[in-house]
């Protein structure tokens, strides 16, 4: 007797398109297998991923100005009461729908109602933000690095980290008690990471890590491409110079690119841009290409380098090219991928708060002058979409 293929929901937190995107290519992943998939998500990003293979069902995110302008001010993400609307929400749909399994990414109100549900979940998150990463916590751009100074914030910033993480933590806990469940330890990062399985997006060997409970597991980065339209000038950019590609995606410091723009645009350079429709550009230059969106994939594999936010799935996608990769990351979640990739040797950091034409040239000039190819390229960075098979085939 045939079986019904599994039924996998996805809950797509749409803050910033990242999230959204990686749901998207490994429902694309299980789709080719078979699996029967649904996507829970807010529509906001719909015009960049194209046409799905898969129902999408409406879901309610904060919106992106919202959660910008909270990680801006080193302030919680979410309050209880908006978990608490997370999780009623996600119930509605569970209930509905019944899957076998669900796979979620930063809906952190899902370590909740999953369990009200009695379906495993998975977690879909990046190892610099477990509590088993054994790494150091670089202060992102806030209001005190621009106050005190970066080192001296940074001082600061070691004393009063663990309670920054408690009070982070508190309003899910507080979720936890309404809903009738048990609270987490009061650390931010066993909020951000806690389900039946934490599905680390990296190559195992990227970020050090302490010992790991059998249910946390490494899948490799999951790299995905915006649907859009290769601009006219794409097949006609001069190759005769170095290309570099630029992009500060949605959650990077846009106020930055034109002055990335016209300092790159004063050397010898083909640069490749786009704005993610968070830019105006008051000025044109010759050497300058713009377009709001590009496939990520395409405009890596043309560019000698590619400049952006620090965002793991952007600097993935570069490492999987072997292309250099030169990071301005903002807020925390950039600050520790980017600590990460220098700490592997495999690319630099200007901190956005720092950012200037002078130190962009010369990290350009630098990095250009000196690549190297590190040929790790290939299987390192493949998604090990049995792993995720084997957990669902379980249920």
């Amino acid at each position: 007797m045939q079986t019904s293929p599994k039924h996998i929901i996805f809950f797509a937190e749409a803050v910033t398109l990242a999230h959204l995107a990686r749901c998207i290519s490994l429902a694309n992943a299980l789709v080719k297998l078979n699996y029967r998939v649904t996507l829970a998500a807010d529509s906001r990003f719909n015009s960049l991923v194209g046409d799905l293979q898969f129902p999408q069902i409406a879901l309610h995110s904060v919106s992106s100005a919202y959660f910008s302008a909270k990680l801006a001010q080193g302030l919680p993400l979410y309050s209880a009461k908006i978990l608490c609307d997370y999780v009623e929400a996600d119930m509605k749909i569970l209930e509905q729908f019944k899957p076998d399994f669900i796979i979620g990414d930063f809906r952190l109100s899902l370590a909740i109602s999953s369990r009200l549900v009695n379906i495993p979940y998975a977690t879909i998150t990046n190892a610099y933000w477990s509590p088993y990463a054994d790494i150091g916590y670089p202060i992102p751009e806030l209001p005190l690095t621009k106050l005190c100074g970066v080192a001296l914030a940074q001082k600061l910033f070691n004393l009063v980290r663990p309670l920054i993480f408690k009070i982070h933590s508190l309003a899910f806990n507080s979720a936890c008690k309404k809903f009738g469940l048990s609270a987490l330890k009061s650390d931010m990062r066993e909020v951000y990471t806690h389900a039946d399985y934490t599905l680390y997006a990296d190559p195992q060997d990227m970020v050090p890590m302490k010992p790991l409970p059998g249910n946390h597991i490494f899948i490799g980065p999951v790299l995905w491409s915006a649907s859009a339209p290769l601009p006219d000038w794409w097949e006609t950019l001069p190759a005769n110079k170095p290309i570099i590609f630029v992009t500060l995606g949605s959650s990077g410091e846009s106020r930055l690119l034109p002055m990335i723009l016209e300092t790159l645009s004063q050397l010898p350079l083909t640069v490749i841009a786009v704005t993610a429709k968070k830019t105006l550009l008051a000025k044109t230059y010759a050497n300058v290409f713009v377009a709001e969106f590009l496939p990520a994939d395409l405009a890596v594999k043309k560019a000698d380098m590619v400049i952006c936010n620090g965002g793991s799935p952007m600097v993935y996608q570069c490492l999987a090219e072997d292309k250099a990769v030169l990071c301005i990351p903002s807020n925390l979640d950039q600050y520790l991928m980017t600590s990460v990739l220098e700490n592997a040797g495999r690319g630099k950091m200007i901190r956005a708060g720092k950012a200037n034409p002078r130190n962009i040239r010369e990290a350009v000039n630098q990095m250009l002058a000196n690549k190297a190819e590190v040929g790790d390229t290939g299987a390192r960075y493949s998604l090990a979409i049995d792993k995720i098979t084997k957990l669902i085939n379980a249920v």
